[in-house]
Formats: C-alpha cells, sequence, structure tokens
C-alpha cells in the first residue's frame, strides 16, 4: 500500500524428528535444520523487519550441557545479525559440532516490526522464562496481540505473581509458565506417593506433561488474535491458534521434520513441498509435538465464528500463495464495473496503472476484467454488424485494448531524513518517479493501490507527481474497502485520526454543523467503556451513520486534492461485500465495519474514540 502500516511478526517453528547424524548424511550437514529456518525466516521478513531472534533446544543434553541456546537483533538488517553470531557459532565448533547449541532438534524463529515505538533488543522475540528443571524452561515467540493487557497482568498478581511488564508478551509467557509450574509439580507430587524420587521422576514429568492441559488453563483470559509458539527445555513443542482464526498458521509434517509458519508458500518453498500437503491450523486449536516426535493437532478453546484477518489476503502475506494470489486478482476484478462507470467506458482515453508493487497482481485482475469485457463488446458488435462489416471496421475493434503503462516507479534510495514539516513534504513529492509522456491531456489516469489507509502519501506525494503528466483525471482505486476503525490484532493502526475515512466523516460533520454529534458519541464512549468489556458496543460507527460510502469517497478525494492539482480527483473503494466474495475464508473485516470477533475490539474502538476527542497521543490498547 502507499501508506506504510506494520504487521507486528511471523513464526518458524521446525521439529527435526531424526537423529543429527541422518540429515549429516543425507543432505551433508548437522546444520539442517539451521539452514531451513534462516530461509523460512527471511520467505517472511514481509512481516518484520525491526527485529529477529532465534531459540534452539538441543534434546537429550547431558547434565552440565547447555541445551538452549537463543539469538535475537533489533539492528537494521537483523536476520542476518542473528545468523550470522550463529554461523560463528557453528565453525567455531567444527571440530566438535555436538557441542553446538543451535544444532538442536528444535528450532523457533520469529520476526517483527516495533510498535508503540518500541524496537529494542528486550522487546524481540522469542523469549526465555528460565529454571534449572528441563520441563519448566519456557520459550515462546508469537503473532499476537492481547487487547486485555490489564486484565492479565492482574489476573497474575492475583496469582501472586510480580509480573515485570504489562506487556502482553510478558503476561502471556508468565500466564503458560504459571501452569507449566503447576502442572509439574501436581505430576511430581502423584510420582512421589508412588516411589519415585526427585531424579527418577524427573524423565516421568516429561511424558506425563499433558500441553493441552497447560495451554487450555493458560489461555482461558486471552482476548486478542494469536498464533503462539513455545518450546519447553526438555524438548515438547506448541502452536495455538486463537479461537476467532485471526492470525495466521499452517504446518507440514512428513517423516524427517514437523513445520509450522505463519505463510503457507514459506513451507512449500523452503521443503519444496505441495500446496495440499501444507494443512491450515484450525481455529483455537494447537498442533502439540511431544518430545518423542509424537504429533497431534488438539482442541484447546471452543472455536468462535471465524474471522480470519482479510488484510493478510489483500496485502500482508505473501502474494506467491496459490489462493492469495487468486483472491487478489479477484479484488481488481470486481472493481472493473465502478471504474468503468467512472470513465464513462472510455478505454481508448483511459491509462491503467499501478502504486505501488504490491498492488500488481489487483492490476492485473481489473485489467483482465478489462480485456474481457473489450471482447465481449466486439463479439456483439460484429454478430450484430454481419455482412456490413468492414476490414477497417474490424481492425478498429480488434485493436481496442486496455492502455497499460508504468506511470511511477519509487525511488527506493530516496529517504526522507529532514524533519521540518515545509521540506520534508518537498523531498516525499519525490519519492516516487514518473514515466514522462506516457500520459496525454485527454487521457484519465486509473491508479490501483492496495489500500488507503492515512492517505498522506497520496496527497503529499503520489498525486503531485501523476498531475505532472497533465491527465484529464485521475482516478485512485483502492482493492480494499475503507478503512474506518482501528485494529488491536496485531496490525499498526490504533489511532482513530490516522485514518482518512474517519477525518473525511468527521469533516462532514463539522460542515454540516454537526459538532453536537461528535460530542454526543464522545459521551456515549465514556459511558460504554464502564460496562464489562463483554457488555460493551462499537458507539463510534454512529459517525458514518449520515453518509453512504459514496459521500466518505467524494469527501476523501476533496481532501486529497490540493489547491496545487490541476486534475479531477475521483476515488473508488472496494463495496465490503465484494471483499468477502474475493476472499472467502477470511471475513474478519472490522477495520472496515467495525463488527471486531472479540469483545476487546469494542473496548479498543470506543477508547480510541475517547482519546481523539480528548486530544490523547496515547495507544487505545
Amino acid at each position: 500500500m502507499s501508506d506504510q502500516i506494520k504487521h507486528e511478526c511471523g513464526i518458524a517453528l521446525i521439529r527435526l524428528l531424526k537423529p543429527l547424524d541422518f540429515y549429516q548424511k543425507k543432505y551433508g550437514s548437522k546444520s539442517y535444520g539451521v539452514n531451513k529456518m534462516y530461509l523460512m525466516m527471511e520467505k517472511q521478513h514481509n512481516r518484520g523487519q525491526d527485529g529477529a531472534g532465534l531459540a534452539t533446544v538441543k534434546i537429550g543434553a547431558k547434565p552440565g550441557q547447555k541445551y538452549i541456546h537463543r539469538e535475537r537483533s533489533s539492528g537494521k538488517q537483523p536476520i542476518q545479525d542473528v545468523f550470522s553470531r550463529v554461523n560463528e557459532r557453528i565453525q567455531s565448533s567444527k571440530e566438535n559440532p555436538d557441542d553446538n547449541p543451535f544444532h538442536g532438534e528444535l528450532l523457533l524463529g520469529h520476526v517483527r516490526y516495533g510498535t508503540f515505538g518500541k524496537n529494542n533488543i528486550e522487546s524481540v522475540h522469542p523469549f526465555l522464562r528460565q529454571n534449572n528443571w528441563t520441563h519448566r524452561n519456557l520459550i515462546v515467540a508469537g503473532n499476537f496481540n492481547m487487547t486485555n493487557n490489564e486484565e492479565l497482568f492482574e489476573n497474575l498478581v492475583k496469582l501472586g505473581q510480580h509480573p515485570k511488564s504489562k506487556v502482553d508478551s510478558v503476561t502471556v509467557m508468565e500466564k503458560i509458565g504459571h501452569f507449566l509450574d503447576d502442572a509439574v509439580h501436581k505430576i511430581y507430587r502423584d510420582l512421589k506417593r508412588e516411589g519415585y524420587n526427585k531424579q527418577e521422576a524427573s524423565p516421568r514429568i516429561e511424558k506425563r506433561l499433558k500441553i493441552s492441559k497447560v495451554l487450555k488453563k493458560a489461555s482461558k483470559d486471552w482476548d486478542g488474535g494469536y498464533a503462539m509458539a513455545g518450546l519447553l527445555g526438555h524438548g515438547d513443542a506448541f502452536v495455538l491458534r486463537d479461537p476467532s482464526a485471526i492470525r495466521p498458521a499452517y504446518y507440514f509434517q512428513n517423516e524427517e521434520v514437523v513445520v509450522v509458519a505463519s505463510e503457507r508458500p514459506v513451507i512449500q518453498t523452503v521443503f519444496n513441498t505441495t500446496f495440499e500437503e501444507i494443512k491450515e491450523l484450525d481455529a483455537g486449536h494447537s498442533i502439540i509435538i511431544k518430545k518423542s516426535g509424537k504429533t497431534s493437532v488438539r482442541k484447546i478453546i471452543e472455536p468462535k465464528e471465524r474471522k480470519a484477518c482479510s488484510f493478510e489476503r489483500i496485502y500482508f502475506s505473501r502474494g506467491s500463495d496459490k489462493e492469495i494470489y487468486k483472491e487478489r486478482k479477484k479484488l481488481g476484478e470486481l472493481l472493473f464495473p465502478e471504474v468503468n462507470k467512472a470513465i464513462g467506458g472510455d478505454l481508448v482515453n483511459t491509462v491503467f496503472s499501478y502504486i505501488p508493487n504490491t498492488a500488481e497482481t489487483s492490476f492485473f485482475g481489473l485489467v483482465q476484467e478489462a480485456q474481457k469485457q473489450i471482447k465481449e463488446k466486439s463479439i456483439k458488435e460484429v454478430l450484430s454488424l454481419k455482412e456490413s462489416l468492414s476490414r477497417k471496421k474490424l481492425e478498429k475493434l480488434l485493436s481496442l485494448k486496455p492502455r497499460i503503462e508504468k506511470v511511477a516507479i519509487k525511488d527506493a534510495k530516496l529517504r526522507t531524513f529532514i524533519s521540518d514539516d515545509a521540506n520534508r513534504d518537498e523531498l516525499v513529492a519525490h519519492v516516487y518517479d514518473i514515466t514522462y509522456g506516457s500520459i496525454k491531456k485527454t487521457d484519465t489516469l486509473v491508479i490501483i493501490d492496495d489500500s488507503i489507509v492515512r492517505g498522506t502519501t497520496l496527497q503529499k506525494s503520489i498525486l503531485k507527481i501523476l498531475d505532472r503528466l497533465n491527465p484529464k483525471k485521475v482516478i485512485i482505486v483502492s482493492s480494499a474497502p475503507q478503512i474506518r476503525y482501528p485494529d488491536c490484532y496485531g496490525i499498526d493502526m490504533a489511532k482513530m485520526e490516522d485514518f482518512i475515512a474517519f477525518r473525511a466523516a468527521i469533516s462532514l460533520l463539522k460542515a454540516e454543523g454537526k459538532e453536537n454529534k461528535i460530542k454526543k458519541i464522545y459521551k456515549d464512549c465514556l459511558t460504554e467503556l464502564k460496562l464489562p468489556s463483554n457488555k460493551m458496543k462499537n458507539q463510534v460507527s454512529q459517525i458514518y451513520s449520515d453518509y453512504s460510502d459514496y459521500d466518505i469517497s467524494n469527501q476523501i478525494a476533496k481532501i486529497l486534492k490540493e489547491d496545487d492539482i490541476k486534475a479531477d480527483i475521483q476515488v473508488i473503494f472496494q463495496p465490503v461485500k465484494n471483499l468477502h466474495l474475493a476472499c472467502p475464508k477470511n471475513l474478519g473485516d472490522w477495520y472496515f465495519t467495525g463488527n471486531y470477533p472479540t469483545p476487546g475490539g469494542n473496548k479498543v474502538v470506543n477508547q480510541a474514540f475517547v482519546n481523539y476527542y480528548e486530544g490523547s497521543d496515547k495507544r487505545a490498547y
């Protein structure tokens, strides 16, 4: 999308099912797992470039040997930074590879974007909870965001803990850790009654430990979207997905490995497997891998209505996924009727293009639908003319096709380092280069984008440079609907004023003298926030109740068209119903509709509006 928004993270888990000597013999290296993990993390770098971490567990290590190792980085190239250090350790232990802690059977990798301005090493996953008992060591990494951090924190305090932080990464790990400790203690107590001493009890605890029970108790109060991964020091592992399937998780298993990742094509590419062999982890379920290698999928939380994040399909996930590629093309295709209406059917004087590169697949869908309509129209005209059809007329019909140009290219090397607003806006205006001579003064330029969030880059850069081509009109087409509400499940969109659709609605209300309605909504939100979260409703939706999608789109166009832009500006958004047609398995649409899948979502949106009204810059969760 032209406005950069950040996804919080991606996970990758590998469990090697064979002894390390097997991989040495078959693949020529005991670093097979490390090499595969590097590829999986690189293939998911689209999900996070501010931090990366890797943790490994060496199963069956002798007392005194280090069996857990972790490397993390928040540097400029965090994945490379982590694996350069891992490689140094591997090289330094060549004479005795078994001493290398990264030659473990369990590997957990993580990539992330920094959120809330926090991008220090302490914020980088995986997190580690240490203990001298192997089965009480816990390593956690996840793609998640919880909406009820305060509640989770207070619950830990009630359990007698003293959490070092209120951030959800800490509260989640400590909650799992608490019930893990509790389970280990109960099993040991039973073993002691059976006559086993402490040393004899340890391996038996590992076998009797039921990860599913620990996860059921730990996740009971979680409100959010998550794909939570964990390793235990003795060799068990798990990945748990939230009950609404908001955050993605896929897995693959053969005789050599069990693999879990945030994205399907990552597994498909790295392990050279088929689309059909990779399974999606069901909502509320956990894939559990025991130390023995036995793998099962268990229901942990009762699944709710599936509300998988549609932004995964529109923008975040890799477009190389078979289903996602088709869905993005369909999004473009479904936009053509409205675009054709906006250009008055005049394809001769219309040029189609896209910004940025991630919108390319939707662009293909849009143009291919245009080609299809041209073909149908030409066939009808040929059949109607029959005997009177001249060669000249036929040539004209056959030559008609959508005009496609690469009108804008992003200058990847240009950085907006100037801090004062006036000069920074001037620099931002040059982030894209244009292809001069590609547009005539009689042309309408249709530009498709993945989605429009803030509209800042469009307003300050893209429209200004496109206007230099002197088109008659510029139509900005968004393959996503209008973003009206904050996300609280893992995408960095938290403030109401960030959304150009919200600013458009507010400006319409103010222009019509309806400031009292804005104040009323503020009071309604305050009242709502006094209720238990499971009783709250989204009061912010009233902001849009007086206006149609068309009204909001027109107002957005007015905001985007600054005084120095000569061309007419129109903005077309994808209708929500078309989004659901294109992405039928990912119906999570709260950013567009305000229909949040968990109670915490309504709490967040009401708080976000209160923050906006009071002029507070703090986040709503």
